[in-house]
């Protein structure tokens, strides 16, 4: 559930095929995301999921895979 969530959110936001989008996706190396763009996908994911990610949080989710396993671990 989460990965599609999250497929569909970068997808959207780089203009990209879903398909391109894998759980070892990393944001900067293979998509080219910028500080602002990394910013804009966690408050997506907030706003999506109802949850606040810390600064500490979001820096250490820097691929597709981290990003599902910490929406997984709050549950």
């Amino acid at each position: 559930m989460y990965f599609e969530k999250v497929r569909d959110a970068l997808a959207q936001q780089f203009e990209l095929d879903p398909e391109t989008v894998t759980m070892d996706t990393n944001l900067i190396d293979d998509l080219g995301a910028d500080s602002l763009d990394v910013v804009e996908l966690i408050m997506s994911l907030e706003d999506e999921f109802g949850i606040n990610i810390s600064d500490e949080a979001a820096a250490q989710l820097y691929t597709v895979g981290r990003i599902v396993n910490y929406l997984d671990n709050l549950q």
